[in-house]
């Protein structure tokens, strides 16, 4: 089953606030739940229809949604640990994302708030701001765990879950687990229904639900298939911005790059207008620092 993740206005909204030291004994178990999901996905990795070792999966819960993005990635864990180890630089990367507008972090509560649109071509001022809070709970060699949350957010959704989980695999690789879940009301269901209607309507996803009469599969549509887009959106986000920390230019051409190898799915502007916008969003956030 495909990942089935991320509202548009719900787009991944992060906040930090402390790094806290894991019991050995958690960080080893959880670095040994880590190690047995890779060697059970490990054979069907090697031959992903996504062109990468990635796997997606989705479950609805009883409150709402959850998603998990499994992915072998070719940065050594302590590279993943050092780059995503405060929030300003995970509001480096979640920037990346054609529809997170601005990033902002307060030092003195820890928190990092992310100015969200429905879709890249809304306002600014129409933007949703989303805040969480983030805790390191293992940065240890073999394994590294960061976990983000939120009690409230837009539309009457709660409860937000995230997690970035990594383990070493081979030489200079690590395989991560990103799981997003929370909780929703009717009021995000009706908010989600009026945006597939009208600007995600005829977007797909990538889960093949079946296949039709002449042979050509049936992808993903609607609500499932809008939480698949953005699934892959921030898992390729993820990897330029470790292929690139330091190099804002560089890991957005390689955020466009990668995206663009599902144009079916995912391309929704030219390279040009998303460099232009990603520009715009920076010199705008620049000119508010302090």
């Amino acid at each position: 089953m495909g990942l089935r993740t991320f509202l548009p206005v719900l787009t991944v909204a992060v906040a930090a606030t402390w790094t806290t030291w894991a019991p050995p004994a958690a960080a080893q178990a959880g670095a040994s739940a880590l190690r047995a999901t890779y060697d059970k996905l490990a054979p069907g990795m090697a031959s992903s229809p996504f062109g990468r070792p990635m796997v997606l999966n989705s479950a609805e819960t009883a409150n709402g949604l959850k998603g998990e993005v499994f992915g072998v990635l070719d940065h050594p864990l302590g590279k993943v640990s050092a780059a995503l180890s405060t929030p300003k630089q995970w509001c480096e990367m979640l920037m990346l994302h054609l529809n997170n507008r601005a990033c902002r972090v307060d030092a003195a509560k820890q928190t990092l708030t992310l100015s969200v649109v429905r879709r890249y071509d809304v306002p600014i001022d129409d933007a949703f701001e989303l805040t969480f809070n983030f805790q390191v709970v293992s940065a240890k060699p073999d394994y590294f765990n960061a976990k983000l949350t939120s009690g409230k957010g837009p539309f009457g959704t709660r409860n937000y879950r995230i997690s970035l989980e990594g383990i070493p695999v081979g030489t200079g690789k690590s395989f991560v687990q990103f799981s997003y879940a929370y909780d929703q009301g009717s009021a995000t269901r009706a908010a989600t229904r009026s945006y597939l209607a009208t600007l995600g309507r005829g977007k797909v996803g990538f889960t093949v639900v079946k296949k039709q009469a002449n042979g050509e599969p049936e992808l993903m549509g609607g609500m499932l298939g809008l939480m698949e887009r953005n699934a892959m959106r921030y898992f390729l986000a993820l990897d330029a911005y470790l292929s690139a920390p330091d190099d804002f230019e560089k890991r957005l051409a390689l955020w466009y790059a990668s995206v663009e190898k599902y144009p079916r799915q995912l391309h929704d502007l030219d390279e040009a207008e998303y460099l232009e916008l990603k520009r715009m969003d920076r010199k705008r956030q620049s000119r508010a620092r302090p």
